[in-house]
């Protein structure tokens, strides 16, 4: 299935989990550290991740990511601040669905900014489109002709949505380890171009 057909079919909790690690992958864009998304990724070990701990938990998230006025900020630190203004306060409904969709387009968005070698001609959101076969374990369907970078993004999109929906609440340590190598490899570009700027 293609990426968009997995998040059309993903359950409550493999939507929030699915947009969450979008954004976790982008937090070092925030300054962020490898825990401050802990609150929200226990909350989804409970019912869905329904309920007041998931809007305690983002409230934790918020204030310890909260930085000065976007206004000056580069296109992918503006696009990960968007981010998480726009999670749903309430992890149900159609609004997690939003949040997971647009988290996927924003992500590939960001990493293809970040990616020296990614080609301005080349539209990374169109790829969600296309066939992910044998995505799950380094697969590469899909992801011809993308950069490196928005291709591994690509790749780790798909394995989260099909750890959530093959495993539940169990195959949410699978997506951690997903997003948490995923995050410590945009850390290492955020860390390289802000040397590249100094």
């Amino acid at each position: 299935m293609s990426l968009v057909e997995l998040i059309a079919r993903a359950d409550t909790r493999g939507l929030a989990g699915s947009g969450l690690a979008c954004f976790d992958r982008c937090v070092p864009l925030l300054g962020g550290d490898d825990e401050v998304l802990r609150p929200l990724w226990a909350s989804l070990a409970g019912d869905a991740g329904d309920g007041p701990d998931w809007a305690t938990g983002l409230a934790q998230v918020r204030e310890r990511l909260a930085g000065p006025d976007a206004e000056g900020e580069d296109e992918a630190v503006f696009l990960a601040r968007r981010m998480l203004a726009a999670v749903p306060a309430e992890c149900s409904g159609a609004g997690v669905r939003a949040w997971a969709d647009a988290c996927s387009v924003v992500s590939l968005r960001v990493h293809r900014l970040l990616d020296p070698a990614a080609d301005a001609a080349t539209e990374a959101a169109a790829r969600r489109e296309g066939g992910t076969e044998g995505g799950t374990e380094g697969g590469t369907g899909g992801t011809d002709g993308l950069s490196p970078l928005v291709a591994a993004e690509l790749r780790r999109q798909v394995t989260v949505l099909e750890v959530l929906a093959g495993h539940g609440p169990a195959g949410l340590r699978r997506a951690m380890e997903v997003s948490t190598e995923g995050r410590r490899v945009l850390r290492a570009v955020v860390s390289r171009r802000a040397r590249g700027r100094g």
